[in-house]
């Protein structure tokens, strides 16, 4: 695939987000959105027939959104998820972050993105085993700039808030499963990213567990957090404001459901979570 991004470093004025001219936004004067997919298409190579994942998909998510992508499994939303963290690249199609486009972006470029702008939490916590949990939380910012000083600052307040003072020299084989959630979550925000992908966050934790995640992200998302999140269960996408629903690779609905508080959209707090019991 031929290159369309910018030929500039991510430190540059150009890069996504640094200057106006990276921009590729709405002629009328409208905000850019944070993110925009127009055509993406993903197919999967393995044995047997090729499986086309994701089909020809359009999605703009605005700054302060929380937007949760459901539907059953197998439908290519994770697919999805990995195309817009560039964890993938797409086959065809183009994607735009903070009006820059980066589909085309190589692994390199991508991972330097990541780190400053875009953290991702996955379902199996993806934590490094032989490290701690403040290594595990520091580890990113460190690199992505951070001075030791400023990345264990970074990791105490994030611990201190999720729950987890006191755990810091522990080992994640030593944690239950919403720990481990808690320190991924953690770690995919200590360098205040623009957007948050989390890809089935609860999948595997207990009610309890997921009650803990959902309740952090509804919170982080009423100061301005922007959220996409993926999952199969239609309780936890109505913790979000705007729901697709997703099926075969192709979006078959897009329903704005309600505004959560935060400073970029304000509104009746929590969205339409307020409707979903997560009490103990």
């Amino acid at each position: 695939m031929s290159d369309p991004g910018p030929t500039t470093t991510p430190d540059d004025p150009k890069a996504p987000g640094n200057g106006p001219a990276a921009r590729n936004g709405p002629a009328d004067g409208a905000a850019v959105p944070l993110l925009r997919a127009e055509g993406l298409v993903k197919t999967h190579h393995g044995e047997g027939a090729p499986a086309r994942a994701v089909r020809g998909v359009d999605l703009t998510v605005r700054a302060g959104e929380f937007v949760a992508v459901t539907g059953p499994s197998g439908a290519g939303k994770s697919t999805l998820l990995h195309l817009l963290g560039g964890l993938q690249r797409p086959d065809e199609g183009a994607l735009w972050l903070d009006g820059a486009r980066v589909d085309g972006y190589s692994e390199a470029r991508w991972a330097v993105l990541r780190r400053r702008r875009v953290g991702i939490v996955f379902q199996f916590f993806n934590l490094v085993s032989n490290l701690t949990v403040a290594d595990n939380v520091e580890l990113p910012a460190l690199l992505a700039g951070a001075t030791p000083r400023q990345a264990r600052s970074e990791r105490a307040s994030l611990l201190a808030e999720l729950g987890l003072e006191g755990r810091e020299r522990s080992m994640p084989a030593e944690l239950s499963g919403g720990e481990q959630q808690r320190v991924a979550l953690a770690r995919a925000l200590v360098n205040h990213p623009d957007l948050l992908l989390a890809d089935e966050p609860a999948g595997s934790l207990d009610s309890k567990g997921t009650r803990e995640v959902m309740r952090l992200l509804q919170r982080f998302h009423q100061r301005g957090q922007t959220i996409v999140l993926v999952t199969h269960d239609a309780r936890l996408a109505s913790v979000a404001d705007r729901v697709v629903s997703f099926f075969d690779g192709r979006v078959a609905d897009d329903a704005e459901l309600g505004a959560a508080t935060s400073p970029a959209r304000p509104g009746r707090p929590g969205g339409v979570g307020g409707l979903v019991d997560l009490g103990d």
